[in-house]
């Protein structure tokens, strides 16, 4: 049987590779993208809803959106921010 022995130079680029690891999934794990300004079909697809509602949202101005060319982009933090504001709290009892 062989042995093998770890050095703390090892055990070093063993862990800058775990964090480089952990770092690259912890976006995919948490739900947020990678991204700031999200196209039209990623958000209809992050709150699962159609175009349509999506179209009545941006045009009531409920969910801000900026035009560029022929397409909307709408801001992460203003959809967290829309999630927060329609959120409530369950009564029961």
């Amino acid at each position: 049987m062989a042995v093998n022995i770890i050095t703390q130079e090892d055990l070093q680029k063993f862990k800058f590779e775990l964090f480089a690891e952990l770092k690259n999934l912890l976006p995919q794990i948490s739900g947020s993208p990678s991204k700031k300004w999200l196209k039209s079909y990623e958000v209809r697809q992050m709150l699962g809803i159609s175009r349509g509602t999506l179209q009545n949202l941006y045009n009531t101005g409920v969910l801000p959106g900026n035009r560029v060319g022929g397409l909307t982009f709408y801001d992460y933090d203003d959809i967290q921010k829309l999630m927060q504001s329609n959120k409530k709290v369950s009564k029961r009892a």
